[in-house]
């Protein structure tokens, strides 16, 4: 059985398989959890983002794609583009931000990943309401654990700030 955890950290840090990026459909690094993880991981990242956009264009909200992870202490990073809050219909974000944790775990398992990191995907600068978003991926989560049984070992929601952990505690009954 996959072990769910939420964890209040620092997603660069955390030694997983694979850790998973909040990014934007350019894949070249920006603000909050994107522009960390390019920082951390070192000039690799980016160049492997570039050579994807290169060959097929921007990453659209819900896909996901893989890299290697540089000097982080992760072995891959899933890059993910979140929707933007607003943009399209409430039930249309939802079921985009379900497909990023989705496509992700299946980038990551397509790479041989038993644990896979997320932070939470959309909640920053794309103003996705974050107790919403929290529910969206826990959903999305376990339906794609259910359909690929023994598929992870562990997946961990690994929080920011207090506000986010609390959120996927409950909801994962811790």
């Amino acid at each position: 059985m996959t072990r769910l955890e939420a964890i209040q950290a620092d997603i660069t840090t955390v030694e997983v398989d694979a850790i998973v990026n909040a990014a934007n459909s350019s894949l070249q690094g920006g603000g909050g959890v994107d522009g960390a993880i390019h920082a951390a991981g070192g000039p690799a990242i980016l160049s492997e983002c570039r050579e994807i956009v290169a060959r097929h264009g921007p990453l659209p909200p819900g896909q996901a794609v893989i890299t290697t992870a540089g000097d982080l202490p992760s072995r891959f990073v899933v890059h993910t583009v979140g929707p933007i809050w607003g943009t399209v219909p409430d039930d249309e974000a939802v079921d985009l931000l379900a497909s990023c944790y989705q496509n992700s775990m299946s980038q990551a398992r397509q790479s041989s990943c038993r644990s896979v990191a997320f932070p939470n995907i959309s909640t920053g600068v794309y103003h996705f309401p974050k107790p919403l978003a929290a529910q969206t991926a826990v959903n999305a989560v376990k339906i794609w654990l259910e359909a690929s049984p023994g598929a992870l070992d562990t997946v961990l929601f690994v929080c920011f700030g207090p506000e986010n952990l609390m959120l996927y505690q409950e909801l994962l009954g811790h």
